[in-house]
């Protein structure tokens, strides 16, 4: 699939990143999420709440990083945990809290 362009409101020029590039980000904010980096964590669950940067549209897993962000005070990160929580199952959000627990117990991160 060719890059489309895009053009901005700005009437600048960009354009659309390809899998790769998506990709790179994706592992960009894990990586910082491992070292505790809130804004990670905030960032991977938007990603994963609109299937943007390379990541699949997920709501357990945008749950997962907005609680994640949120239990480190990142307040947008509870206001979106919250606008989610309306579209999933209470199962969902069970899973979605035994996740982060297992993040947070896994032992190789970090919570700042």
């Amino acid at each position: 699939m060719k890059n489309m362009e895009l053009k901005p409101i700005d009437g600048g020029a960009a354009t659309k990143l390809d899998k790769t590039q998506n990709d790179l980000i994706v592992a960009q904010y894990l990586a910082a999420a491992a070292n505790g980096d809130v804004s990670a964590h905030f960032d991977l669950g938007v990603s994963f709440s609109t299937g943007s940067n390379g990541a699949d549209c997920d709501l357990i897993e945008a749950h997962k990083w907005f609680n994640l962000a949120a239990a480190q005070g990142h307040e947008e990160a509870s206001w979106c945990r919250a606008d989610i929580s309306e579209e999933m199952t209470a199962r969902e959000i069970a899973e979605a809290q035994r996740r982060a627990r297992q993040w947070l117990a896994d032992g190789r991160r970090k919570v700042a």
